[in-house]
């Protein structure tokens, strides 16, 4: 099995449940506390291609940054909305598990199970 690698925000009760479901399962997973340590731009597209979305579909929008950077704004390109995640990577939707070539947002938790 390829080494799983969780984005995680101890904060966030999805972040925490999923990582509970990685150990439940006899997995130790590396985790990344992206907040204190962001993705580079290299780094957030390549999640971005694993995870097979797109940078607007990885934004919180709840988020204040959300609102004040007027990431609502559709004319805003993909390369735009990355470097808005990277200047405030709370914008980053949590929880990303990654395992090998292909990554999931734990949200639901359960869908970090599709990796193993």
């Amino acid at each position: 099995m390829a080494d799983i690698t969780i984005y995680h925000n101890p904060r966030c009760s999805k972040s925490r449940q999923t990582l509970e479901l990685l150990k439940e399962n006899s997995i130790s997973p590396e985790i990344i506390l992206y907040l204190e340590t962001p993705p580079s731009k290299p780094e957030l597209q390549t999640l971005l291609i694993k995870l097979g979305i797109s940078a607007r579909q990885l934004l919180r929008s709840s988020e204040e940054a959300y609102k004040t950077g007027n990431l609502a704004d559709d004319s805003l390109s993909e390369d735009q909305l990355i470097d808005a995640m990277l200047a405030e990577p709370k914008l980053i939707e949590r929880p990303i598990v990654v395992a090998g070539d292909r990554a999931v947002l734990g949200r639901p938790p359960e869908n970090a199970l599709d990796l193993i």
